[in-house]
Formats: structure tokens, C-alpha cells, sequence
């Protein structure tokens, strides 16, 4: 199987408290991959690893066979909403075009096509009216569609997205899911960090199942299994809106 992302033998540990331990995962390209897991069980941590915002103790993670230092022009990134500061004096417009920087460099001035990229990035998350707002006067939906759309312009083959949906009322969350399979179909491969189990089967195809070790990893009708819930969780977590035969 060819890799889009790789991780081998990585541990994080904060004050010598394991986050992640042990962790292996081989994702293909051209999927849609979420990451489920309660409460503390590295979710986040293992995205900032993978993306040498913090340094684990031990372990190796590749995109496409390339280190992050080779590849990381063609990531896109979009951070839990609470990580942000919504504060800052900025333009909707501006926050998209800063996706453009990975491609010209900072010291650089951006061309007519580099915004004309954060004008149809804006249009593809229906916020072209808000182009000359600042920031912080949107809706919690309307941040998370303006992030979404400063990655879309990096133009990336690998996207990871953490908690997307969070706070994101449902038309703006059938909207991103919109995007994650438009991005699928143009193999690009997104990794989404996600917390409602009952969405699961429709929004993924290939699922990691984490608890500071890897409880099951692989294509979602394989791993999303009562079982493997259960074990996720430790606790007996039922499914609602999906549950079938399997769960």
C-alpha cells in the first residue's frame, strides 16, 4: 500500500506522562481519514507531532515518503478554534491570502494569482461577502469556513483538520464535508480529528481508533466495530443514529 502518511514507533510524553505511545499508522492516499479517541487520548498531540510542533521522544513520520521538511509545502493545517486568536486585527480576505505565503516565501510579494486563489478559496466556502470583515466580528461557522479556506489555497496533497466541526452550526458542517470530498475525489488525502461517533460511517472511509496507544486503524467498516468502541473508550458507548449489526 502506498502511503500518503506514515507514522512508526512514535512516542510524545509531557513530564515524562505518556501522550501517544507506540504509534503506527499507514494511511493510503485519496482518503478521508478520522480520529476518534475521548478526552486526553492525543488526538491533537499526535497531529502537532506529525507536524514538528512538538518533538516526540522517539519515532519516524513520513508523507508520501518524505520527511516533514521535504514535504510540508503540500500540508494544510487547520488548528482547534481554541488555539487561535480571534483577536487579531485582521481582514477575512488577509487570513486567507497567509495560506499563499508557503508558495512565494514571506520576503516575497504576492501576485495577482495568489489572490485571486484566496478569492475562489473564499467563494468555495460561501464567505466571499465577508471578505473585507475583520475576523473577530464573525459567527463561530464563519471562523471555521475562513481557516478552511486559507488551507484550501496552499493547494496541499495532505490536510489535517483539527475538530472542523466544532461549533459549526449543521449547513456550515455539510459544507465542509462537501469540500473533504471534493478534495477526496482530486486524491488528496484529509485527516480530521473528530468527536460525534454517530457521523463516522458517513464522513470517513478510513478511521484511527486512539487512545494514547492505537486501539484499531483502517478502512471504517473493519474498524468501527462495538468492540473496538468499547475498547476506545473503555466503557460500554453505544452508538445511536448508525448503529447496525456491526456496532
Amino acid at each position: 500500500m502506498n502511503s500518503a502518511f506514515r507514522v512508526e514507533d512514535l512516542t510524545v510524553a509531557y513530564d515524562r506522562e505518556p501522550v501517544l505511545w507506540d504509534i503506527d499508522l499507514d494511511v493510503p492516499p485519496g482518503t478521508i481519514m478520522g480520529i476518534i479517541g475521548p478526552n486526553g487520548a492525543g488526538k491533537t498531540t499526535l497531529i502537532k507531532a506529525a507536524l514538528n510542533l512538538i518533538k516526540p521522544l522517539s519515532g519516524s513520520v513520513s508523507f508520501s515518503g518524505e520527511s516533514y521538511k521535504k514535504f510540508h509545502k503540500k500540508i494544510g493545517y487547520v488548528p482547534q478554534k481554541g488555539s487561535v486568536d480571534w483577536d487579531f486585527p485582521t481582514t477575512v480576505f488577509d487570513v486567507v491570502l497567509m495560506g499563499r505565503y508557503g508558495h512565494v516565501g514571506w520576503v516575497r510579494r504576492l501576485r495577482a494569482e495568489d489572490k485571486k486563489a484566496a478569492r475562489d478559496a473564499l467563494e468555495k466556502v460561501g464567505m466571499s461577502d465577508f471578505a473585507n470583515r475583520q475576523i473577530s466580528e464573525l459567527s463561530g461557522g464563519q471562523q471555521q469556513r475562513v481557516f478552511i479556506a486559507r488551507a484550501l489555497v496552499q493547494e496541499a496533497d495532505i490536510y489535517f483538520m483539527d475538530e472542523p466541526f466544532q461549533g459549526v452550526d449543521v449547513n456550515t458542517e455539510k459544507a465542509i464535508m462537501t469540500l473533504f470530498n471534493e478534495l477526496k475525489a482530486q486524491n488528496k488525502t484529509v485527516i480530521v480529528v473528530h468527536h460525534d461517533l454517530n457521523t463516522v460511517r458517513s464522513y470517513f472511509d478510513w478511521l484511527t481508533l486512539l487512545n494514547i496507544k492505537v486501539v484499531a486503524s483502517g478502512p471504517v467498516e473493519k474498524v468501527y466495530t462495538k468492540e473496538n468502541i468499547q475498547r476506545t473508550y473503555r466503557s460500554d458507548t453505544l452508538l445511536t443514529s448508525e448503529r447496525d449489526d456491526n456496532v
